[in-house]
């Protein structure tokens, strides 16, 4: 009877990650997961290194959100561009010339922090930071290509890749305030080593590259124009059997366009969802610096990490039958929530609670949102709609950390964290406007998929 519990044990424990190991036995697809997670690196460490240096050499949170601010609108821009040249070139094609750009911004940056240049100088090269390939996009569109028709195991490499963004996050933050208290210079020096490391093993990795529009329309005998508009016509064919749910979702017609009502409300979603969390982060940093423990910011934000990849793990092992608007709606609703409570914690403990019991909602509402993606863009364009999507969400972070730095500086943290409740119920509120949009785009099971 004793081994009871242990064979019971196993037998969860295999429902819980057997869906997950039997993706990563598939051939080849362990690398490119692990390797995009690992390019990843900047975005958990280049903005916590910028804030955190700067402030630290500047002595100004108004500076420290300002650049945070246009490094997010730069990469807004770039996002899409970039999205849409992979999803036309070819992922190694765009990645490598990126990623060139990406290290001599670093270099540069870094040394001028360090030296005290004048700020117009960070002003100009803090934009080049930009210069990030979709690894997470490009990561999701190998999947999508590889099970494709396969939904239960397609939602179950989203959850996937959702735990492991969620393990980067949980690294990253305390790793990068722990280095740029340390030095600015070690902190960018490890985040460019992870980038070349990571992006040797996901561009090496040619097997279970997803053919781009270039290599389709070549093999077919046409041009990228031609192939484009034959996409959008038999994608309309192929979604017209569900005539009547398409008028009502207006998700992508015969038109080029990928953009509708549901997709817009994504965007504005994701907007919000940018604005209060980068907001969050600056006054948090403001907080933990008043009460002199500046070197644990970074494990707050692991701990909300953390929180999010064990959601992310159970979330993905369960085969859900609840709609997934009311799974989105019921995510989002919490995380807005939690954090705009922020504002009468009295102590950086506080707030690590609230982020511990939240956290599980986090990677969930990301990999909702991802799921939404596929009943609204084509295949093909999926990495333009992801990318979409990521730039708005930088767009609201610059918002919110340019807002957040100024009230910190007039009002203290407090300042900071008003900022943080008004854009978190205002961003809830949003989200609202397209509720008939992203739940009609989801009463119909079939994801957008075309046949060439």
């Amino acid at each position: 009877m004793r081994f009871i519990p242990v064979s019971g044990l196993k037998d969860a424990s295999h429902r819980l990650f057997g869906g997950y190991a039997e993706l990563l036995r598939m051939p080849h697809t362990a690398r490119f997961a692990i390797g995009s997670v690992i390019a990843c690196m900047p975005f958990p460490m280049v903005g916590m290194t910028i804030t955190i240096s700067v402030q630290h050499y500047y002595g100004n949170y108004t500076l420290a959100g300002a650049l945070s601010a246009v490094q997010a609108i730069a990469l807004a821009i770039m996002s899409p561009v970039l999205g849409k040249l992979v999803d036309k070139f070819g992922q190694r094609q765009v990645s490598i010339p990126t990623i060139i750009v990406w290290v001599v911004a670093a270099t540069a940056l870094v040394s001028c922090i360090t030296a005290r240049v004048p700020s117009w100088i960070l002003f100009v090269l803090v934009p080049f930071m930009s210069a990030i390939p979709p690894w997470g996009a490009m990561s999701r569109s190998r999947w999508t290509h590889l099970l494709r028709g396969d939904r239960v195991r397609t939602d179950r490499a989203l959850s996937l890749s959702g735990v492991f963004d969620e393990a980067m996050w949980v690294i990253g933050n305390p790793l990068a305030s722990t280095l740029a208290v340390i030095s600015g210079v070690l902190a960018f020096s490890v985040t460019g080593m992870c980038v070349i490391v990571g992006a040797l093993m996901f561009l090496t990795e040619l097997s279970t590259e997803p053919p781009s529009q270039t290599v389709l329309a070549r093999k077919a005998g046409i041009s990228r124009k031609e192939y484009r508009q034959r996409e959008a016509l038999k994608a309309a064919q192929i979604r017209g059997r569900e005539e009547a749910a398409e008028k009502k979702a207006g998700i992508l017609k015969s038109g080029q366009s990928i953009w509708g009502p549901g997709l817009i409300a994504m965007c504005v979603t994701w907007f919000g969802l940018g604005a209060f969390q980068s907001a969050a982060s600056i006054s948090i940093i403001s907080f933990a610096t008043e009460q002199n423990m500046k070197q644990y910011t970074g494990f707050i934000f692991a701990c909300f990490s953390f929180s999010s990849m064990i959601g992310a793990i159970f979330y993905g092992a369960k085969n859900w039958t609840i709609p997934l608007w009311k799974r989105f709606y019921f995510c989002l609703i919490v995380v807005n929530l939690g954090i705009a409570s922020f504002m009468f914690a009295h102590n950086i403990w506080t707030i690590m609670v609230i982020y511990l019991i939240i956290g599980v909602c986090q990677a969930p509402t990301w990999i909702n949102g991802n799921q939404l993606m596929l009943h609204l863009v084509p295949p093909t364009r999926f990495t333009e709609g992801m990318a979409w999507t990521s730039a708005m969400n930088s767009i609201g972070g610059s918002a919110g950390s340019a807002i957040a730095g100024v009230f910190i500086d007039r009002m203290g943290s407090h300042g900071g964290f008003l900022v943080v409740t008004a854009l978190a119920l205002s961003s809830l509120a949003l989200s609202f406007l397209g509720f008939r949009q992203i739940k009609q785009s989801t009463e119909t099971p079939m994801l957008t998929q075309v046949e060439v």
